[in-house]
C-alpha cells in the first residue's frame, strides 16, 4: 500500500540503478503503459531480495490468521495468468504502519496495519487488494521505467525513497520531480480502483477501503498534499476514487444480494469529514463541520478536542483522553443528510485566552469510541 516511504522502497530502487545495463525506452511513458515483454529486471530484483525479505518477515499465522484467509480468497478472484508469481503474504515484526509489495507476489505488512486491521476481513482486503493490484500491474517496472524516462532529459538532482540511504539520488530537474510525484499518485489511484474492484468480485465491501484511509489518517499516517509527493493526500483519494467506490459497490451487490452473507459481511460505516469551516459571528466563532456517512443505523459523535497532544499517534483506531474536562466539546449527529453541517460555538477570544485552551483536532466516533474520521482545525485567531 505504501502508505508511508519504507527502507525498502529506496533500498530496490537504488539496486535496480546498479543491475541495468542497457535498457531501450518507449518514446513517452504513462501509468497506462504496458511494460515491454522484454523487461525482467523488476522480477529479477525482487528474486535478489527475496531472501532478505523473508528472514525479516514471519507466515501470516496465528494472530494474523484472517489476513492470510482473506488473501487465499482474493487470489480465487485472480486471471490465471497471474498463477506466474509466487504468491504470499508477510508479516514484519516492527510495529509500524505500512504496506508494501515485491514484484515477484510477495505482499509485506507491518505489524502495526495487521493490528489495526486485527479480525476484520474487510480492512484486511482493503490493503492485500492494493497491493495485489500494485503486483499485477507490474508497477514496481512503471516508476523504474518512467524515472528513466525522465532522466534522458534533464539536469538537476531528485531523492526517491527514503533520503538517508545511500545512492537514492537520480540525476533530473525540479519540473521533473513534479512529474515523477504526479506519475507515482496516479499509479497508487490507479491501484486503488484495481483493489477496489477485486475485493468487491472476491465478496468484501468497497467501503471497506476508505474506513482503513480513514483509519490511518486518524493514527497520524502521514500523506500530505504536495507537488512532489508520491502518494496522494488522504482528500485526494476520498475524491479521485468516488466514482470507483459506486462502481465497485454496485459489482458487490450485484454477486451478493445479502450483504451480510457475503465473506466481508456488511459494509463499515464510514464518514467523509471535510475541511472545518472557521466563521466570526460577532465576537463569537463558530467551527462548521461538512460531512456525509455511509452505512450509518443511529448516530455518531463529533468531538472537538483541544490539547498538547496534537501529534500524539492513535492506537488501534482509539480516541486518547483528553487534557481535562475544558478540552473537549462533542455533539451528536444522524448524519442523515447528503451534507450534514455540525457546528461548535465558541467562546470569545478573552475568554479562550483566560482558559489558556487551544482547538486542535476533530474527530468523528462511533458508539464504542472508535474513530471514523478526523480532520485538522484552520489555524484559531489569538
Amino acid at each position: 500500500m505504501n502508505f508511508a516511504g519504507t527502507k525498502w522502497a529506496g533500498f530496490y530502487l537504488s539496486l535496480c540503478v546498479f543491475l541495468l545495463w542497457t535498457l531501450s525506452l518507449p518514446a513517452q511513458v504513462s501509468e497506462t503503459s504496458e511494460v515491454p515483454s522484454q523487461f525482467k529486471l523488476d522480477l529479477q530484483t525482487a528474486a535478489h531480495l527475496r531472501p532478505k525479505l523473508m528472514a525479516d518477515s514471519v507466515g501470516a499465522a496465528s494472530r494474523y490468521s484472517t489476513g492470510k484467509i482473506v488473501f487465499d480468497r482474493l487470489l480465487q478472484n485472480l486471471p490465471a495468468e497471474t498463477s506466474k508469481f509466487a504468491w504470499q503474504v508477510r508479516i514484519v515484526e516492527n510495529d509500524q504502519l505500512n504496506a508494501y509489495s515485491s514484484p515477484d507476489g510477495g505482499i509485506y505488512v507491518e505489524s502495526g496495519l495487521a493490528k489495526l486491521a486485527g479480525s476484520s476481513t474487510g480492512l484486511w482486503a482493503a490493503l492485500l487488494s492494493h497491493e495485489v493490484a500494485h503486483v499485477i500491474r507490474r508497477d514496481w517496472a512503471r516508476r523504474y521505467l518512467y524515472e528513466k524516462y525522465l532522466e534522458k532529459g534533464s539536469g538537476a538532482t531528485i531523492v526517491l525513497g527514503d533520503p538517508g540511504l545511500p545512492g537514492d539520488s537520480w540525476v533530473d530537474s525540479e519540473k521533473a520531480s513534479a512529474d515523477f510525484g504526479r506519475f507515482c499518485r496516479r499509479l497508487e489511484l490507479q491501484a486503488d480502483r484495481e483493489g477496489l474492484m477485486l475485493m468487491a468480485q472476491a465478496g468484501y465491501h468497497p467501503d471497506f477501503v476508505p474506513a482503513l484511509h480513514h483509519l490511518l489518517h486518524a493514527e497520524g499516517v502521514a500523506a500530505k498534499a504536495s507537488l512532489y509527493a508520491m502518494h496522494p493526500c488522504w482528500e485526494e483519494r476520498d475524491r479521485e476514487l468516488s466514482r470507483a467506490y459506486a462502481d465497485a459497490s454496485i459489482e458487490f451487490a450485484r454477486r451478493w444480494h445479502e450483504w451480510y452473507s457475503s465473506p466481508g459481511g456488511n459494509p463499515p460505516v464510514v464518514v467523509f469529514a471535510e475541511d472545518p469551516v472557521l466563521k466570526k459571528i460577532g465576537r463569537e466563532y463558530q467551527i462548521r463541520v461538512p460531512m456525509r456517512c455511509e452505512n450509518l443505523a443511529g448516530a455518531v459523535e463529533v468531538v472537538l478536542r483541544a490539547d498538547d497532544r496534537r501529534n500524539e499517534v492513535m492506537r488501534l483506531g482509539r480516541l486518547p483522553e483528553p487534557s481535562g474536562t475544558d478540552h473537549e466539546m462533542r455533539q451528536l449527529t444522524g448524519c442523515t443528510s447528503p451534507t450534514t453541517t455540525v457546528i461548535f460555538n465558541l467562546p470569545d477570544a478573552e475568554t479562550r485566552q483566560r482558559s489558556d485552551t487551544h482547538w486542535t483536532d476533530l474527530y468523528v466516533i462511533d458508539a464504542w469510541g472508535s474513530v471514523l474520521a478526523r480532520a485538522d482545525l484552520p489555524k484559531m485567531p489569538h
